[in-house]
């Protein structure tokens, strides 16, 4: 008996393939293999999630989406890495983990050449070259080139400090800051510098100490054209310009440009010095102090002028010094127009003004415009006379008493 010809048996292999591609999108022509897909993609015109979590109720485009969502539920990782076990909840999350072993970096920059592992990163690269920054700050406004970016800056407004360290508590607001606190604790200084070999507990700071060899200084100040070599030193330089004060103490009121020196002056109401010098035991409020400090005991004087050839033992000191060549002094007074070489010197000065005396005796609550002023007004209370007279024993509690005195040895006269 003769075969019945089945039509399907008739279809040539070529135009099996032109079946393959005969699901088109109407709206954006992309064609599809199988009709399940093009419904799937048309959800992307129609913004359609009829994929609910019965949990949160956060709803998806497709299924597959959700089964993944539920995993933050459950807890459940379900996607093993083969070369380090570890696991993953998603199997994209598992592809992206693998290019760490793999090296693999797929996603091409087709302006500079510059590869990336995720294609999420080279979106978010390609905006350094078009200058795009569609995410915005709803508070203040400023924008950024991503959403992470975003995320970590609303913080700022919010003061959310999600990470917490395990080992002593303190919080961050961003988790790069805590992996790099945790360093502290653990010693690690992983990045080393391939000129000099000094280590580093992050990258960003091995990438600013380099430029201490290169003499790079890639940030300009658009209002002076300084430049540095960190942009968070740009930022709080341009407070110089602005006048901006921007971190407030919650004690007595008094603000500050940069955070650090807020965290600082606040150990003057508190008197916590957590910087002790394992040589004397003196103990300091702010690191860097500390460091200068023990130059006393090893006599370095690291910072040479190039001009003169002096030595200094404290950077401070170092950079007033350098204005006595320049003869700059860019701090002015905007009340009586007076110039200083020094910032301090102009905060100091503006204190003539205002008659403000931020710092308290908390014995008898008398009040000083300089806290030098009340260090040697406290020695009245403690009896403390730090300097001695080298001949006869005498001592004092200032320094410039002290000075008179030896004249009485000397036969020196001050005024001639």
């Amino acid at each position: 008996m003769e075969k019945s010809e089945n039509p399907k048996e008739l279809i040539f292999p070529e135009e099996k393939g032109r079946q393959k591609l005969s699901h088109d999108c109407d709206v954006c022509k992309k064609s599809f293999s199988q009709k399940g897909n093009l419904n799937k993609h048309k959800r992307i015109h129609t913004g359609e999630k009829p994929f609910d979590c019965e949990i949160c109720g956060k709803s998806f485009s497709v299924s597959s989406y959700l089964i993944s969502h539920r995993h933050i539920h459950t807890g459940e990782k379900p996607y093993h890495c083969d070369v380090c076990g570890k696991s993953f909840s998603l199997t994209s999350n598992l592809t992206k983990h693998k290019r760490i072993h793999t090296g693999e970096k797929p996603f091409h920059c087709d302006i500079c050449g510059k590869s990336f592992s995720e294609s999420g990163k080279l979106t978010t690269h390609k905006r350094i070259h078009t200058g795009e920054k569609p995410f915005h700050c709803n508070v203040c406004g400023t924008s950024f080139s991503d959403r992470s970016a975003l995320n970590s800056h609303k913080r700022v407004h919010t003061g959310e400090k999600p990470y917490q360290c395990n080992i002593c508590s303190k919080s961050f607001s961003q988790s790069s800051a805590l992996t790099s606190h945790k360093r502290i604790h653990t010693g690690e200084t992983p990045y080393s510098c391939n000129i000099c070999g000094k280590s580093f507990s992050d990258n960003s700071a091995l990438t600013s100490h380099k430029r201490i060899h290169t003499g790079e200084k890639p940030y300009q100040c658009d209002v002076c054209n300084k430049s540095f070599s960190v942009s968070s030193t740009l930022t709080n330089h341009k407070r110089t310009h602005t006048g901006e004060t921007p971190y407030p103490c919650d004690i007595c009121g008094k603000s500050f440009s940069q955070s650090g020196n807020l965290a600082s002056h606040k150990r003057f109401h508190t008197g916590e010095k957590p910087y002790h010098c394992d040589i004397c035991g003196k103990s300091f409020t702010v690191s860097c102090n500390l460091a200068e400090h023990k130059y006393i005991h090893t006599g370095e004087k690291p910072y040479q002028c190039n001009i003169c050839g002096k030595s200094f033992s404290h950077s401070s000191n170092f950079g007033k010094h350098k204005l006595i060549h320049t003869g700059e002094m860019p701090y002015h007074c905007d009340i009586c127009d007076k110039s200083f070489s020094q910032s301090s010197d102009l905060t100091r000065h503006r204190r003539f003004h205002t008659g403000e005396k931020p710092y308290r005796c908390d014995i008898c609550g008398k009040l000083f415009s300089r806290s030098s002023y009340l260090t040697t007004h406290k020695r009245i209370h403690t009896g403390e006379k730090p300097y001695p007279c080298d001949i006869c024993g005498r001592s004092f509690t200032q320094r410039n008493n002290l000075t008179s005195h030896k004249r009485v040895h000397t036969g020196e006269k001050r005024y001639h």
